[in-house]
């Protein structure tokens, strides 16, 4: 079975990895390694923890913490780089920025009650994942457009919420367009009330400007900025020359199960994962009676998944004696 290091060499050319699978499979620990291997290569890396229990910084051996009072990403060395990003300062940055559009239009007498709801919003069902997913758009676009960095890895939340995350960018792209739509056709309707009522009064303020500035043009504007955020994020996770998603699982039932249920949505989302990644595995012979069942019962569904995943690339790692942690661990594993 194919390495780490043949995972690497694969992705080199693709600048923006999604590492996903099931809780406990060993995500991070994929995602930081391959991170470190590009890193050792001299290759501008930057990872980020998209999960809200993070432990990239646990891999790492190492306190990100610091950085989340900015969402800042913290220098682990001169070629690599790594983010968790805290979900709590993300929505309050994106409900301040809505409140700040709103106030350029809204009566400022309705501003403290305008307040009072968006501060109930921020718990509302999907407000922090919708949060989230801006910022992870924001960091994905600019480290592509702005060449900011060669890699960029997203160590993700177990199975559902990376599937989500994939998906939401043209779901939130048609829902701001729904927004804009309905912003247009407020505006024709109330155009032609004014011209209504200026006909009917047969008189003009020679007064008022020719143009009068549009107190809905900033609100525009803003949302037309996130529909291109949310369809440019769209197209490049659309583009297999530009992302690829790395299903990480064990030789065990349950995540294989998940991994065929994942291949199959994405498939549906017109994605495909690009490699899979097959970890804690151990040497087809034990001299531990307990180790050898286990052993045989691992080589038997590894068959079952090269036979179910025929498609799609399979690397492995082996598991190891002890804890990998620490850059220097992640960098050599193989």
């Amino acid at each position: 079975m194919k390495t780490l290091s043949s995972l690497v060499k694969q992705l080199q050319n693709t600048p923006i990895k999604f590492v996903g699978g099931k809780g406990g499979v060993g995500k991070t620990t994929t995602a930081a390694a391959l991170a470190s291997q590009f890193a050792e290569q001299h290759q501008k890396t930057l990872v980020i923890s998209t999960d809200p229990a993070h432990s990239l910084g646990d891999v790492f051996d190492m306190n990100l913490k610091k950085s989340s009072a900015k969402n800042m990403p913290v220098a682990l060395t001169e070629s690599l780089d790594a983010l968790e990003l805290d979900p709590d300062l993300i929505i309050d940055e994106h409900f301040a920025r809505v409140e700040r559009t709103i106030s350029s239009y809204a009566n400022p007498d309705m501003m403290q009650k305008i307040r009072e709801h968006l501060q109930l919003s921020k718990s509302a069902p999907g407000a922090q994942e919708a949060a989230m997913l801006e910022a992870i758009c924001r960091y994905l676009v600019d480290s592509v457009e702005k060449g900011i960095y060669q890699h960029i890895i997203f160590d993700t939340a177990p199975t559902g919420h990376t599937l989500r995350l994939l998906m939401l960018p043209e779901m939130m792209e048609a829902w701001t367009d729904g927004l804009l739509t309905q912003q247009r056709r407020q505006a024709k309707l109330k155009g032609a009330a004014d011209n209504f009522a200026t006909k009917k009064s047969g008189l003009t303020n020679p007064f008022e400007d020719a143009k009068p500035v549009d107190k809905w043009q900033q609100a525009v504007d803003v949302l037309n900025a996130r529909k291109n955020l949310f369809k440019r994020a769209g197209e490049l996770l659309h583009d297999r020359q530009k992302t690829a998603v790395v299903l990480v699982m064990t030789a065990d039932n349950l995540p294989i199960e998940e991994t065929r249920r994942a291949v199959n949505q994405l498939k549906e989302a017109k994605l495909a994962p690009a490699a899979l990644m097959v970890n804690q595995l151990i040497q087809a012979e034990q001299s531990d009676e307990f180790w050898q069942n286990r052993a045989v019962r691992q080589q038997s569904l590894l068959k079952d998944i090269q036979q179910h995943f025929v498609d799609y690339p399979i690397y492995g790692v082996y598991l190891q004696p002890s804890d990998v942690r620490g850059r220097q661990a992640l960098a050599k594993l193989d």
